[in-house]
């Protein structure tokens, strides 16, 4: 049996720099959404009119995510990363600008902005956390992920911080904006160049990234499975994301402080459950533990829809936030393991799981108009159960053709542990 890997210093630098940044863009967007409410202070605008802005960063968001796969696959994850850094910088500029300036229409744009380089960025971290991954032979997205849970804990502090002493939401954002272009100059630097490069498939008229290839992977019907577990996942994280405080205030009559705070106990738990799964993945694999994720995050929303009590509603959250915490990376590492179209195949999963985060959630909004908050989230409870009996799907098949022969493992596991 081969020894784990030693990892040299460029593998540590590439390594610690997809958490840094991932750090950087999780105290960036908790920055903007402790601020909503100053800037549409400042804005002077009705909350259905601050409906119409925040859909600028929607529309970004979906923007980056789709066009990403594509753009890793021709041009290799560190100049996308590199693009999506610019533009979230960017993007925070003009929103502190627009916010300064009272202009609604820039505040839409540098949303937009910030969005789309959050999309971007988000998937190539995915493949280049995915071929550390690889490189190394044990979990790093569990841990890149809860680096970016991390940053949206300090993010939130920070903001709530200056929101209690009035420090005015445009320097806040400015300021922001030069802490993570100061960590993205460092991350571009420390990745290597090509990952996530690919060939262009055949049939594709030579088009590397083509739709014809992205859409290709979806053939396995093990991708299909898997793809189905990141919906479901990122579905019960989205919605705590949208709508766990107005479930508390409006579902259980407490005090839109006691909402906040409950929101923050979801951000904790999920950082926590991000830190802490590298372990329990490698002793018992990423299709036993994303089957017991998903029933703890199960019995974490049956609580919260159906407990009458808030301060066990409150506390349930903590399963909430537990169980979906590692749903989304391992389902992305299993996507990519062990194949040749690796980077294709965790692009398809990422992009499947960030539409479900930042679309389905919302969708909620309409059925709760007519069954109420509670009891629209039994949805997000119906997705749990059933990412629950496909877990198999996570488990890694036989070695066949493209995939790497069942001797390559690691000392006291198997290649289902190594996520």
């Amino acid at each position: 049996m081969k020894n784990p890997p030693v990892m040299d210093a460029a593998t540590r630098r590439w390594r610690a720099a997809l958490f840094l940044f991932m750090l950087a863009t999780g105290v960036s967007m908790a920055s903007w959404v402790a601020r909503t409410p100053a800037v549409r202070d400042a804005l002077d605008v009705s909350t259905g009119s601050m409906g119409l802005v925040l859909f600028g960063l929607s529309i970004g968001s979906m923007a980056g995510v789709l066009a990403s796969g594509g753009l890793v696959r021709a041009h290799g994850g560190r100049r996308v990363i590199a693009v999506g850094a610019g533009l979230l910088v960017a993007g925070l500029l003009v929103i502190a600008g627009g916010a300064a300036l009272e202009v609604s229409a820039g505040v839409f744009g540098g949303l937009a902005l910030f969005g789309a380089g959050m999309g971007l960025a988000e998937v190539a971290f995915n493949i280049e956390g995915a071929a550390v991954e690889r490189t190394l032979g044990r979990p790093v997205l569990p841990v890149l992920h809860g680096c970016f849970s991390l940053g949206t804990v300090v993010g939130a502090l920070l903001g709530m911080g200056l929101t209690a002493v009035h420090f005015p939401v445009g320097r806040h954002l400015a300021l922001v904006a030069l802490a993570v272009a100061a960590a993205g100059v460092w991350t571009v630097r420390a990745i290597p160049a090509g990952t996530g490069c690919e060939e262009p498939a055949a049939g594709d008229d030579g088009r590397t990234g083509g739709w014809r290839a992205q859409v290709a992977v979806w053939r396995d019907r093990r991708l299909v499975l898997i793809g189905l577990i990141v919906l479901a996942m990122a579905f019960a994280e989205g919605s705590a994301n949208d709508w766990l405080p107005l479930l508390m205030v409006d579902g259980h009559g407490t005090s839109a402080t006691a909402g906040s705070l409950t929101f923050m106990l979801f951000a904790v738990a999920m950082t926590t459950g991000r830190f802490t799964g590298g372990p329990l993945l490698v002793r018992y694999g990423p299709a036993a533990v994303v089957r017991a994720s998903a029933l703890v995050a199960a019995v974490g929303v049956a609580l919260v829809v159906f407990s009458d009590n808030a301060l066990l509603a409150g506390a349930a959250v903590v399963l909430w936030g537990l169980g979906a915490s590692l749903g989304f990376p391992v389902t992305i590492s299993a996507a990519g393991e062990g194949v040749r179209n690796a980077s294709a195949r965790v692009a398809a999963v990422s992009t499947a799981g960030y539409a479900a985060f930042l679309v389905g959630p919302p969708s909620l909004g309409f059925l709760a108009d007519h069954v109420g908050l509670r009891n629209a989230m039994v949805v997000v409870l119906v997705l749990l159960g059933g990412a629950a009996l496909i877990t198999r799907a996570l488990r890694r098949p036989n070695a066949g053709a493209g995939e790497e022969p069942p001797g390559e493992r690691l000392p006291g596991a198997s290649h289902s542990d190594l996520v």
